[in-house]
């Protein structure tokens, strides 16, 4: 009780209208300043603030749908001449093997392996294959023939470049040890005369 009883003499008057005017003040200056932080940007004057609203039921003409995934193309909007052009080639390659088969006359699988069977003889084409993989085989031994000559020329020159190497090594190393024992020579000569001056 003594010690309460001193804490309340101790404190001055003075003390507690300080911090009791400061509350205050800090109050006042929150609850009644400028409210300039909390209040909406200010908007242009022939523009209403969020009054344009998206409308999933109406029509937009930059992302109208089109059917891919999420209803809308699953190609990028900037390719639409590269789509075109894929469309393009599409149809003419249609076009084209429709022509091969109205030409050929081809009406069903077993017509198809007719017209196989009448067209090139069973020997012709073995031969065709004999030739195609000979021909075959005589690239890939040219092909290892020049590979081979160039790891023997690159052997060669790295061989050369090596032993050049070596020899100015060698005349660099033996220059720096005639020029080390030159420089011991005249250390211990400035030794000695220092040592009878």
């Amino acid at each position: 009780m003594k010690k309460a009883m001193n804490w309340l003499k101790s404190i001055r008057p003075l003390k507690v209208l300080t911090v009791f005017f400061a509350g205050i003040f800090l109050f006042l200056t929150q609850a009644c300043g400028d409210p300039g932080v909390a209040t909406q940007p200010p908007q242009p004057d022939d523009q209403p603030a969020y009054t344009k609203r998206y409308d999933p039921t109406q029509d937009y003409p930059l992302s109208s749908p089109e059917g891919g995934m999420n209803n809308f193309s699953d190609v990028d909007p900037r390719a639409k001449l590269d789509e075109k052009a894929a469309n393009d080639r599409a149809d003419a390659l249609a076009k084209n093997s429709q022509k091969n088969i109205d030409q050929k006359g081809i009406d069903s699988p077993e017509q198809y392996g007719r017209n196989y069977k009448q067209g090139t003889p069973l020997g012709e084409r073995v031969k065709n294959l004999g030739e195609d993989v000979g021909s075959s085989a005589e690239e890939v031994r040219k092909g290892v023939v020049k590979g081979t000559q160039r790891g023997i020329e690159n052997i060669k020159d790295n061989t050369q470049n090596a032993a050049e190497g070596v020899t100015k090594n060698v005349q660099r190393g033996a220059e720096d040890a005639g020029k080390n024992v030159q420089r011991t020579a005249e250390d211990a000569g400035n030794a000695v005369k220092s040592a009878v001056d």
